[in-house]
């Protein structure tokens, strides 16, 4: 599998994260489009014009916001630039200091992915981060995300489970990552796009 490595030596490895089953069928991995910050950060990482020549979507990658006063931040997600109260997420996340946190929301535009580095995280640290968007062609159906994201903070970093629904049947063909508190991702953050044939 890839590995994708900034500058700052923040690196983020996925696996992947089908069963070895399904991995062990005719499963295939391939690389859609990447995007990559340069310097002076970005407001927004957007995949266009996705193919609908997959079975699953995968993306991969590293990350780190401006976001003041704050070690975290978050990943909001956008299909199809849809930007309605038509998303439900559930997390579980845990600190390095031992505390343990759920929550959850239905019928937000205000959905998001923790596990993200901010402003005052030690410097040249990155979140990592592996998102699956399963069926994401399928128009018979809601849209299922599911991510494992986490940055080591030296004893007070995060990681943290999501899972992101989409109340809409429609196939997705953009995606738009967005940070929770509005501000701008950093030099170095990167996301990979990959699509998964011959998992069901």
């Amino acid at each position: 599998m890839p590995l994708i490595t900034t500058r700052s030596n923040a690196s983020a490895r996925g696996y992947g994260a089908f069963l070895a089953a399904a991995a062990a069928s005719s499963t295939s991995f391939e690389s859609i489009a990447t995007v990559s910050v340069g310097s002076g950060g970005a407001s927004n990482v957007e995949f266009t014009s996705i193919p609908s020549t997959y079975t699953h979507l995968q993306i991969r990658g590293i990350a780190r916001s401006n976001r003041a006063g704050y070690p975290n931040d978050g990943i909001i997600v956008q299909y199809n630039s849809d930007t309605g109260s038509n998303y439900a997420y559930h997390e579980l996340s845990a600190s390095g200091d031992g505390g343990v946190s759920a929550g959850s929301s239905a019928n937000t535009s205000l959905q998001f992915i923790q596990g993200i580095a901010g402003s005052t995280a030690s410097a040249s640290v990155f979140g990592g981060f592996v998102i699956d968007i399963l069926d994401y062609k399928n128009t018979n159906k809601y849209k299922t995300l599911r991510a494992n994201a986490g940055y080591d903070g030296n004893g007070n970093g995060y990681r943290v489970f999501s899972s992101i629904l989409w109340l809409n049947t429609n196939a997705i063909n953009s995606i738009k990552f967005t940070q929770r508190s509005g501000n701008t991702w950093e030099q170095y953050t990167s996301f990979a796009l990959y699509g998964i044939k011959g998992a069901a």
